[in-house]
């Protein structure tokens, strides 16, 4: 007889958790993980890593998970090593080699390569990748050995600096807008040399405002006495967006989703318009919009249980 064991009851936990993600893992086995350790209800993470790479990946627990998109679309930063010479299909180390080349190229050449690839760029999204055509990822279709039209799509290349050359092997940093493959652009930069490329490692350093600085390990997280001291709170995802704090009678109101005239209010408010988080004293209520006429607009609210 099958005995029935009764379900783990999991907790509420919000807050973010900057993880170091192993090479090996999809971003989603170290999100469930995660989880796991943390008992955590509801959890998600803000745009994946791909297996073989490695570094920052903000997992978002709770009520975090509602300003996970404000991440997605934030420039990232990361390390990578290219290896010239030597094109695989997936344009990682994952993948089958299909093509070797010599590599004859000059620090000279490499600098005037990297030039072209800095700021706006046209970029056509590796077959190998999780975007979806008919309902179904395209690593599904390259898999079954069928490649599909892709069209190019637009990105910008805030910094591209050069670390270190040592045939084969060329190491770079790059700042990049979201939607930026970075196994493409080493492709890229190995054709425009003449010898194609791949990309040998990678590694996630920035995404947003979140740094390596307090990034935790799979293993540490699991071996820590109290695991749900190492989140940060959730407006760590927001630390980019100017403050505006109310005061009890307001923030009622804001919680209520009232949009408030701020100009007429005793509250600081930010000189710019645009996205702006906002607080009753160190309470963090939510995002909203701020308008002309210092007009705020709730947007995202968190959601409070009753003291």
């Amino acid at each position: 007889m099958k005995q029935h064991h009764p379900k783990k009851i999991r907790d509420l936990v919000d807050g973010v958790l900057l993880l170091d993600k192993p090479v090996g893992f999809s971003s989603n086995d170290a999100l469930i993980k995660a989880k796991r350790v943390l008992n955590a209800k509801k959890a998600g993470h803000t745009g994946t890593l791909d297996p073989f790479a490695t570094g920052l990946l903000p997992l978002c627990f709770g009520e975090a998970t509602k300003f996970s998109q404000d991440l997605l679309e934030a420039d990232k930063t990361y390390e990578t090593t290219v290896h010239l010479g030597v094109t695989t299909d997936t344009g990682d180390t994952e993948g089958e080699v299909v093509d070797k080349r010599d590599v004859d190229v000059t620090l000279e050449q490499i600098h005037a390569v990297l030039e072209k690839f800095r700021g706006p760029i046209a970029q056509v999204p590796p077959m190998y990748s999780a975007l979806k055509r008919d309902g179904k990822p395209l690593y599904e279709y390259a898999r079954a050995g069928i490649t599909l039209e892709r069209e190019a799509r637009n990105v910008i290349i805030h910094r591209l600096e050069l670390e270190s050359y040592e045939a084969p092997l060329l190491k770079l940093t790059v700042t990049c807008s979201k939607g930026t493959y970075i196994r493409v652009l080493g492709q890229d930069i190995g054709e425009a040399l003449g010898c194609g490329a791949h990309l040998n490692a990678l590694r996630r350093t920035q995404v947003g405002p979140l740094t390596m600085d307090n990034m935790i390990t799979l293993e540490a997280l699991a071996a820590h006495a109290e695991p749900l001291s190492l989140l940060a709170p959730v407006d760590a995802l927001l630390a980019s967006f100017p403050a505006v704090r109310l005061n009890a009678e307001l923030a009622k109101r804001f919680l209520n989703g009232q949009r408030l005239a701020l100009g007429k209010e005793p509250v600081a408010v930010p000189a710019e318009e645009g996205r702006v988080r906002v607080y009753l004293g160190d309470k963090l209520l939510g995002t909203a919009m701020l308008g002309e006429y210092s007009i705020l607009a709730p947007e995202r609210l968190i959601a409070f249980t009753a003291p």
